[in-house]
């Protein structure tokens, strides 16, 4: 009988190195969202960026002069190597009062959120998974609520309060957190149907513990993108009304009370404007590029 040639047969498979391909260690939702997110250089740039502005809030006003230091013999000079971002019109240093209205900035867009988030998770948790009338009465206040103009409420709040942090919060975060529960409601009217909600009805588990400990749980994903879009919205309301004189009132500043006594010199003095308004445009952006790479890398349809 002939020997056969082997080198004329191809063995069907997998090799070694298609092997080493397909077995992988098993990730877990948060490390694979991890590795994605890793994967988009737009998004780690952006997350890079905001870490070193967070950093520069905090560490910026002692690398220059005392932001409250006033010397009338540099008023108005613009930027030189005592003063990085020039001086005001009081003759205080720009580079340390930016970074300290960045602190305030940053601050009012974060607690704000985080209100909203913890206010609009737990009613929105509440009418989506009780439905029915409870959901019908829930969301005519949310719609009332929206209806109300967040001008007028920032007024009466004027009026009635001193204008500052407080009422700059009370007000932004009156009318703000029916978004975020509209959308968990929605995320928790889709999920309240499934199997292991289901199981722990028959399980005997509470409602309050099948909303809290299951299905707001399984919408952190969705809640922390909206909430990377959500924070340069509150860093921009705050920006807004400071520039009308309704925000941040002396002798505390921010970066919209920065572009408001800006846009009395930019004529002359360019530089009082322009670093402040530079810093609200680097945040927001960076936040909504960071927002757009998480948004794809929690995605459940997209995990591979």
């Amino acid at each position: 009988m002939e020997s056969l040639d082997k080198s004329k047969f191809r063995i069907i498979g997998i090799d070694e190195s298609e092997a080493e391909t397909i077995v992988r260690p098993n990730l877990t939702y948060w490390q694979d969202a991890w590795r994605r997110l890793k994967q988009n250089k737009v998004a780690i740039f952006s997350l890079f960026l905001l870490i070193l502005l967070f950093l520069l809030c905090i560490f910026g006003p002692y690398i220059g002069p005392d932001y409250k230091f006033q010397d009338m013999s540099v008023r108005n000079q613009g930027p030189s190597a005592a003063h990085w971002f020039g001086t005001d019109t009081l003759g205080r240093d720009l580079f340390s009062r930016l970074w300290i209205g960045g602190r305030v900035s940053l601050s009012i867009g974060f607690v704000g959120t985080l209100i909203e988030v913890i206010i609009g998770c737990i009613y929105g948790g509440i009418s989506g998974y009780f439905g029915g009338s409870v959901d019908d009465v829930m969301m005519r206040i949310v719609e009332i609520l929206n209806s109300i103009p967040y001008m007028i409420v920032v007024i009466i709040l004027s009026v009635i309060l001193k204008p500052g942090i407080v009422s700059l919060l009370l007000a932004l975060c009156i009318t703000g957190w029916t978004g975020m529960a509209r959308m968990v409601r929605g995320q928790v009217m889709q999920l309240k149907e499934s199997e292991y909600i289901l199981a722990a009805k028959a399980l005997g588990s509470d409602s309050n513990r099948i909303i809290f400990k299951h299905l707001i749980p399984n919408t952190i994903g969705i809640i922390i993108v909206y909430t990377t879009f959500d924070i340069p919205s509150f860093i921009f309301a705050e920006a807004f009304l400071s520039f009308i004189g309704l925000g941040i009132q002396p002798p505390k500043t921010s970066w919209g009370a920065l572009c408001s006594y800006g846009q009395q010199t930019m004529d002359f003095y360019p530089h009082q404007l322009l670093f402040p308004a530079l810093a609200i445009c680097i945040t927001m952006l960076a936040f909504n590029l960071l927002g757009d790479g998480l948004r794809d890398a929690l995605d459940p349809k997209l995990r591979q």
